[in-house]
C-alpha cells in the first residue's frame, strides 16, 4: 500500500521562505509580479486598436501664398494659396468639444468606444468613471483623436484610433466633413459681414445724396432761385449792357453841348441818361449791397451744392466698395482639399505590445535601483546599535 501523503509542514515552508533573502522577496513583489503582470496584459489581454488616417489642407483662390516644402509644393497649384489661419483653426476644432458633440450626432462614440469583447481597461469608461458623463467622454476621445500639422509636408493631419477598422473610418470621415462645414460657416461668417458692412455704407450714402437734394430744391424754393451764380450772371451781363449804352449816350450829350448848346435834344439826352443810371443802379443792388441780394443768398446755395456733391461722391465710393466686396468674397473663398482620404485599417496599430512591455519593465527597474540605493545609502550612514 502507498504510505500516506503527509501535509506540508509550515514550520518548514518558514524556513525555506526564511533562506530567501529580504530584498530578493521585495525585488519579486516590486520587481518580478509587476512585469509579469504587464507582459500578460499585453500579450493576451489588451484590445487592437486601429487607426484610421487623413491629410488635408485648407486653400484659398485669392492667390498664390507663400512657398512650402516637399509635398505641399506638389499639391500647390497656380492661383491657390493655403489658408494657414484657418488650418489652425480647423485643427482647434476637431480636438474641441464642440466637435465631439457633432460627431455624436452622426457617430454613437460611446457605443465605439464601449464595444463588447474589449478589455476593461482600454474600453470606455475607465475605471470609476460615469459612461454618461459628457466630460469623461471626452478625456477618452482626446486620447483617441489626434489632430496636428505635419511640419515636413506642411499638411494637417487627422488620426483616429478605434477598435474596429470600420469605426475608425467612420469617425476619420465624419471630423473632415466637420472641418469642411467650419470652413463654409468662416467663408460666409467673413464675407457676409464684409458685404453686410458695404451695404450699410451704400444705405448711409444714399439717405445723405437724398436729404442734400431735398436741402437744395428747399432752398430753392424758399429764395426762388435757381442758379443764383446763373442769374447773377445774367443780371450783370445786362447791367453791362446798360453801362455801356449810358456810356454812348453821355458821350453824344457832351459833343452836343458843345457844338449846339441850345439844341432842343439835349434834355430828353439828360433824362434817358438818368434813367439808365437809376436802372443801372437798381440792378447793382440786386447783385450785391441789399439783404435780398442775390450775393447774400450764394454762400448757403454753394454749401448746399457742395453737400450733394460730396454725398454723391461717397455713394458712387460705397457702390465700388460694396462691388469689390462682392467680388472678393467670390475670390476669397477657402475650401479644405483632401490630399489623402480617411483609410480603413487592416492591421492593428496599437497596443505595441513588445515595446509597451519593455518600456513598463524598464521604468519599474529603474525605480527600484533608485530606491534600493537610496535604502542602500540611508543603512551606510546609519548608527552601528
Amino acid at each position: 500500500m502507498t504510505a500516506a501523503r503527509q501535509p506540508a509542514d509550515p514550520g518548514r515552508i518558514r524556513a525555506g521562505l526564511a533562506g530567501i533573502p529580504l530584498r530578493h522577496r521585495w525585488f519579486a513583489i516590486l520587481v518580478a509580479v509587476p512585469i509579469m503582470l504587464a507582459t500578460l496584459y499585453y500579450s493576451s489581454i489588451a484590445s487592437d486598436e486601429f487607426v484610421s488616417q487623413s491629410r488635408f489642407v485648407v486653400k484659398s483662390s485669392e492667390g498664390r501664398g507663400p512657398q512650402v516644402s516637399t509635398l505641399a509644393n506638389l499639391i500647390q497649384t497656380s492661383g491657390i494659396s493655403r489658408g494657414q489661419e484657418e488650418t489652425s483653426a480647423v485643427l482647434d476644432y476637431l480636438r474641441s468639444r464642440n466637435a465631439l458633440q457633432a460627431l455624436l450626432g452622426s457617430v454613437d462614440v460611446r457605443a465605439a468606444y464601449a464595444r463588447p469583447g474589449t478589455d476593461r481597461l482600454s474600453r470606455f469608461p475607465r475605471l470609476f468613471e460615469d459612461p454618461l458623463n459628457f466630460e469623461n467622454l471626452y478625456e477618452f476621445y482626446s486620447d483617441k483623436v489626434e489632430a496636428y500639422a505635419d511640419p515636413e509636408s506642411g499638411l494637417a493631419v487627422l488620426r483616429v484610433r478605434a477598435f474596429d477598422p470600420a469605426q475608425a473610418e467612420a469617425m476619420n470621415r465624419n471630423l473632415l466633413a466637420l472641418g469642411e462645414r467650419l470652413v463654409n460657416a468662416l467663408n460666409e461668417r467673413a464675407h457676409g459681414q464684409a458685404v453686410r458692412e458695404a451695404r450699410r455704407r451704400v444705405a448711409e450714402a444714399e439717405a445723405r445724396v437724398a436729404a442734400a437734394r431735398h436741402n437744395l430744391m428747399s432752398y430753392r424754393n424758399r429764395q426762388q432761385l435757381m442758379d443764383p451764380e446763373r442769374q447773377a450772371g445774367g443780371v450783370f451781363t445786362v447791367m453791362t449792357a446798360l453801362t455801356s449804352e449810358r456810356a454812348a449816350l453821355q458821350a453824344r450829350l457832351d459833343q452836343m453841348r458843345g457844338a449846339t448848346p441850345g439844341n432842343p435834344a439835349i434834355p430828353g439826352l439828360r433824362g434817358r441818361i438818368a434813367a439808365l443810371g437809376t436802372e443801372i443802379d437798381a440792378l447793382a443792388q440786386r447783385i450785391a449791397g441789399a439783404d435780398g441780394a442775390i450775393a447774400s443768398k450764394l454762400p448757403p446755395y454753394e454749401t448746399l451744392l457742395a453737400e450733394q456733391e460730396f454725398a454723391t461722391q461717397t455713394l458712387a465710393a460705397a457702390q465700388a466698395a460694396l462691388e469689390q466686396a462682392r467680388n472678393s468674397a467670390a475670390r476669397q473663398q477657402y475650401y479644405l482639399e483632401r490630399v489623402v482620404e480617411p483609410n480603413r485599417p487592416d492591421k492593428a496599430a496599437y497596443p505595441r505590445r513588445l515595446k509597451s512591455t519593455l518600456t513598463i519593465a524598464a521604468g519599474i527597474l529603474c525605480l527600484w535601483f533608485i530606491g534600493w540605493m537610496f535604502v542602500v545609502g540611508i543603512l551606510e550612514h546609519a548608527p552601528e546599535d
